[in-house]
């Protein structure tokens, strides 16, 4: 018996000779007349799952997939199939097959070639659901190997680099992926269906609006202009509002030129949405209502488990001032401090903060510091200050309706009563421009074509982002960003 085991380890030395022996099968095929990649389809009537999970023996099924080990015993062999589903056993028999392609299926098919077969479901008698294949076809071929299962494929940066392989080696990996296809049509069908319209707004803008970040800087050479790639969608969605678009949602990339960790890829995924004549408080119900619709999508209920930690996502989640969880967690009430003493109790904190931040500023800094971590299970944190928050209303105590809401230590969104008073933005505006003037890299940029939009009425209006690719980590219990996004961004290897 000549087993070959599944993903066989290939040393990176032989890769060279093992292509070139698979390049010669090529060629013997071709000369025949049997070139693999002249097939255009292939008619798939079961997959992996519908054979195995359901098994009708003597069923007659065709299933294509990737060879993924075949085991030769003389006139009769088994092999495994993997197709999107998963895998399944195939038994190819001279007998069943004909002689010439038998040994066809010996002699010049690899582990890795993708090749469709027809025949009848049946259990073997070690009780594994198999097809007898009658008719084999191999619709492409493998012209490198795969990589060794059990190393090559642990290999974070080489995963990364090489999705492809990774889906092939890794299942739970497809099945992740599988899981965010299904929550992103979860959360779009939830807003369809309350009467949302998803709209596309620019990625390329001529100012780098609606959020506190680094853009990416680009050049349009025909109208000789320095672009950005957009860092959120927001002014645009609300100029929709202005327009009588009521309820207005987005789904798709932004851009941010900033550090890279297990939470922040440069591209990553953000939804807004907008509704008008709702204020924060709705948009804390939208957020508790796409996180349960999420969770169901990939078939869990209230409770989490990420990474071992229990996280309990049932309704309502708890709502706190930042002024309150501050002061129950570092013992400081900053709003009932001056600005000097505000600063001084920051220090003695070990907090260290750039220029002369007033009250409401050191409090925001202890919260980033020492409190966002430690809320575990979901909370809204309401009452941010108004330096910080450029583009929500301003409330009675001189911060503003504004919240976001926290998961396992992480900011996982983001919303506002939004402001729309026009003169109040203009000034708003101002004070950012003078606050980037003075080095604050954290300042927004000024939109006045978006304030003169105001000028023409915006309604009361309730706006909420949420960073999908965080949701979806917490979802699929995945320990980094780049586990969630197919291709995360990575720099380029130098040399072979």
């Amino acid at each position: 018996m000549n087993d070959i085991p599944e993903n066989a380890a290939t040393p990176e030395e032989d890769i060279d000779a093992l292509k070139a022996v698979r390049l010669a099968k090529l060629a013997d095929l071709t000369a025949k007349g049997e070139d693999p990649y002249k097939i255009t389809s292939f008619d798939v009537t079961a997959h992996a799952a519908d054979v195995t999970s359901n098994p009708e023996t003597g069923k007659a099924v065709s299933v294509a997939g990737r060879l993924m080990s075949k085991r030769i015993m003389g006139k009769a062999s088994f092999a495994h199939l993997l197709d999107v589903s998963g895998q399944v056993q195939i038994y190819v028999k001279r007998d069943n097959l004909g002689e010439e392609k038998y040994d066809f299926f010996k002699k010049q098919t690899d582990i890795g070639d993708i090749i469709g077969v027809k025949g009848e479901v049946f259990v073997t008698h070690r009780g594994e659901v198999s097809v007898s294949v009658t008719e084999l076809t191999l619709l492409s071929k493998a012209l490198l190997p795969l990589p060794e299962k059990w190393h090559g494929l642990k290999d974070n940066d080489l995963r990364y680099r090489k999705r492809y392989l990774d889906l092939i080696a890794n299942p739970e990996v497809k099945n992740t992926f599988i899981g965010r296809g299904k929550i992103i049509s979860a959360v779009r069908r939830y807003l369809d269906d309350d009467g949302f319209i998803e709209v596309e707004t620019p990625i390329l803008n001529t100012v780098a609006g609606g959020a506190a970040a680094r853009p990416f800087i680009t050049h349009h050479n025909t109208l000789d202009l320095d672009m950005y790639m957009r860092i959120a969608p927001e002014l645009y969605l609300k100029r929709l509002i202005v327009g009588g678009l009521e309820r207005v949602y987005e789904l798709g990339r932004c851009f941010r030129n900033e550090g890279m960790d297990i939470k922040h890829n440069p591209e990553f995924t953000m939804m807004e949405l907008y509704q008008a004549y709702g204020d924060y408080t709705d948009m804390m119900k939208r957020v508790e209502d796409i996180y349960t619709v999420a969770a169901r999508a990939v078939g869990l209920g209230n409770k989490i488990n990420y990474r071992g930690r229990e996280i309990d996502i049932s309704t309502p989640w708890r709502r706190v001032t930042m002024r309150d969880i501050v002061k129950e967690t570092v013992g400081v009430d900053f709003m009932a401090l001056s600005d000097q003493k505000a600063r001084a109790e920051l220090k003695r904190l070990g907090v260290e903060i750039e220029g002369e931040k007033n009250a409401a500023e050191c409090m925001y800094a202890a919260f980033d510091k020492l409190v966002e971590s430690t809320l575990v299970q979901p909370t809204f944190v309401t009452g941010y200050p108004i330096e910080i928050s450029p583009l929500a209303k301003k409330s009675d105590d001189g911060l503003t309706y504004r919240f976001e809401f926290f998961i396992n230590g992480w900011e996982g969104g983001n919303a506002y009563s939004e402001l729309n008073d026009p003169l109040d933005q203009a000034k708003r505006f101002e004070m950012q421009r003078s606050m980037a003037k003075q080095g604050n890299e954290d300042a927004q940029a000024a939109d006045d074509d978006f304030v003169e939009a105001l000028e023409y009425a915006m309604p009361p209006t309730g706006g909420l982002g949420i960073g999908i690719d965080r949701m979806i980590m917490l979802l699929t219990d995945s320990a980094s960003i780049r586990d969630v996004i197919l291709f995360p961004t990575m720099k380029p290897k130098t040399g072979k």
